[in-house]
């Protein structure tokens, strides 16, 4: 039985971590967003062990992180490949960066060359605790090997999600043009995934290219208009612009999508610093 019989692709799914500022320096949400998690699904071919793994990882992470490294020391092959990978899910869970990416990175350096598709999501995963940990360098290394097994394995879904980690990474490095053309494959890859849109969007408006900026975060606001996050920057692209009407509008909405959260607050200070701006 092989690793892609166990396990089904890796859904790695990333979301926006917008902050406060002051209009319009807002941090970099790209740079400074936490690395997402990479959750597994298991097909009717599963490992019982692994099941039992993932649900414990719900439940207590430490108890799964330690079942997980006696499992590594105690099997080879697959099963030690599974042991790793999750390891770096529990890893993942405690924010224990620099662990989740060696182990994802010995699960994937333990599957077969064969199993190229596999090794993609491995190596897809290690990159992004890397980016975790704050090591730019070693997740563009890591991204770079997994695109390759990506291309490889013919694992298509994964190329847009790499193209956006890489871009996250140059971004950290302040390497913003081979940022936004990672974060363009990566849209061109997924061009219906309104957050890599958004993300776009947002370096974009911070390069100064505010007509692309507009055009990505109107298409981030059609694929999901109940997204506040979307709402905040559309207001943040639109003062820039010049469109103070535009931005209050975009701003209210985020306040009124999301009532009570970061974002909502967020919005409400940039109302309040248009509110205290005299008219010229």
């Amino acid at each position: 039985m092989t690793l892609s019989t166990l396990i089904l692709p890796l859904l790695l799914q990333v979301g926006p971590n917008p902050s406060g500022g002051a209009i319009p320096d807002v941090p970099d949400e790209l740079a400074n967003r936490p690395a997402r998690e990479a959750p597994a699904a298991i097909t009717a071919n599963k490992s019982p062990w692994l099941i039992d793994c993932l649900e414990m990882l719900e439940e207590d992470a430490a108890r799964a992180h330690s079942q997980a490294q006696i499992r590594r020391t105690e099997t080879a092959g697959t099963d030690r490949v599974l042991a790793n990978h999750c390891l770096g899910l529990a890893a993942t869970r405690l924010g224990r960066w620099s662990e989740a990416q060696s182990a994802f990175t010995a699960a994937r350096d333990e599957t077969p060359a064969n199993e190229a598709a596999m090794r993609a999501r491995f190596g897809a995963m290690a990159g992004n605790a890397a980016l975790g940990g704050n090591d730019a360098d070693s997740a563009l290394a890591l991204l770079a090997a997994a695109r390759v097994d990506a291309v490889s394995g013919n694992a298509r879904e994964l190329l847009g999600l790499i193209a956006l980690d890489r871009g996250r990474a140059l971004v950290q490095l302040d390497r913003m043009e081979d940022a936004t053309a990672e974060l363009i494959a990566a849209r061109d890859a997924r061009p219906d995934d309104a957050e890599i849109r958004l993300l776009l969007a947002t370096l974009l408006r911070r390069t100064g290219n505010l007509g692309p900026a507009q055009s990505e975060i109107e298409a981030a606001a059609t694929l999901a208009p109940g997204m506040a996050e979307v709402a905040l920057e559309a207001g943040v692209i639109a003062v820039l612009g010049g469109r103070e009407a535009a931005a209050r509008q975009s701003w209210q909405s985020a306040i009124d999508l999301a009532p009570g959260t970061e974002t909502a607050a967020t919005a409400s200070s940039y109302i309040g610093q248009l509110d205290a701006t005299p008219e010229s």
